[in-house]
């Protein structure tokens, strides 16, 4: 009959409504509504609605099982990890979605997973950074952004239940860049011009800097606005101890402004509003000299990242027209590479 759950789909509620019950020491939890949402290229987001009868999450819920897509790429997080970073992110009084459980056992969904409520909002960047409609409030939600990478940033090392982590010895700008020309050295076409802006980066090499917790992908598409609200910092999957102007570099980096490439900042505002929200919160200044290596290094990153995606569509088994034209997006950060290197020679110059 058609719309009747498959038995496997049947198995996989229930096994979710018997943990969902144990972790929420519920005395019964009816799952009322399980399917896939939208968006994340690396992982798999599932809604779920649930009735809880008693517990600590009694009465109707709106959340999200968030789980490992078929492949990924080696600088992810797990599932579990990503929970601890998002809990002590929650805990700092960033804006996230709540994280409520966690669990590795394969009986439940077959690959690890974490439980998170689900918040109202939309992330499609095009929309954000193309809506009209928003442009007046569009400064604020910048300044905004700001504060809350300000205070992502002041989790430092140790941090809490967070020694998984990778010191900051073994992430630092040097780090990444000797593991992006690994890669290269092992691919299939050659990247001139990625290799030459590695090799910018390793002659320009700023002093060290006092570690924080970066989200490393922190940018247009990973936070919810709802309107006008931001109701969500996203997809915690890359963070780790780095240098706070990476994230800053990264946020500001032309691949992720979208619709409007003239708003230096995210697509949304130049850099002024989100430079005061951040330095405001913070009482740190930022370095613009700093935030132009990073914001360099940005483009070299997202040519390895696209160039990664697009070898899991072409040789990990994961066939996918979204991967393999993210593969094309290397070329675009090319070309970023070579008038940000212009511009610093002709600043050189003058």
């Amino acid at each position: 009959m058609a719309g009747t759950a498959s038995p496997r789909s049947e198995q996989r509620r229930a096994a979710v409504a018997r943990f969902l019950a144990f972790a929420s020491a519920a005395r019964t939890v009816e799952i009322t509504g399980l399917s896939p949402l939208g968006g994340g290229a690396l992982q798999e987001n599932w809604g779920l609605d649930a009735r809880f009868s008693g517990g600590t999450l009694d009465g109707e819920q709106r959340l999200v099982l968030r789980t490992s897509a078929a492949t990924g790429v080696a600088a992810s997080l797990t599932r579990v990890q990503e929970f601890a970073v998002q809990k002590a992110a929650f805990a700092t009084g960033v804006t996230v979605p709540e994280p409520l459980f966690a669990s590795e056992d394969p009986a439940v969904w077959g690959k690890p997973f974490f439980i998170m409520r689900r918040v109202n909002g939309i992330a499609a960047p095009d929309r954000i950074t193309g809506d009209p409609t928003l442009d007046p409030a569009l400064p604020a939600i910048g300044e905004r952004l700001g504060r809350e990478l300000a205070r992502v940033h002041t989790i430092r090392p140790p941090g809490p239940d967070l020694a998984f982590l990778a010191p900051y010895a073994d992430s630092g700008p040097i780090q990444q860049i000797a593991r992006f020309r690994a890669y290269l050295d092992r691919h299939s076409t050659p990247r001139p011009v990625v290799e030459w802006g590695m090799r910018w980066l390793e002659t320009h090499i700023p002093p060290p800097a006092r570690p924080v917790l970066c989200h490393h992908d922190f940018r247009t598409g990973n936070y919810l606005l709802d309107g006008t609200l931001l109701t969500a910092i996203l997809d915690w999957e890359f963070a780790g101890w780095g240098d706070a102007h990476e994230d800053i570099g990264w946020f500001c980096c032309k691949s992720w402004r979208f619709a409007r490439p003239d708003r230096e900042a995210g697509g949304i505002a130049d850099r002024t509003p989100f430079y005061r929200g951040y330095q405001s919160e913070s009482g740190v200044s930022i370095d613009p000299q700093r935030v132009r290596f990073w914001e360099i290094l940005a483009s070299v990153r997202w040519a390895i990242i696209a160039l990664q995606q697009s070898d899991r569509h072409i040789f990990g088994g994961e066939r996918g027209l979204d991967l393999a034209l993210t593969g094309r997006r290397a070329t675009e950060c090319e070309l970023e590479i070579l008038m940000l290197l212009d511009a610093e020679r002709n600043f050189a110059d003058g």
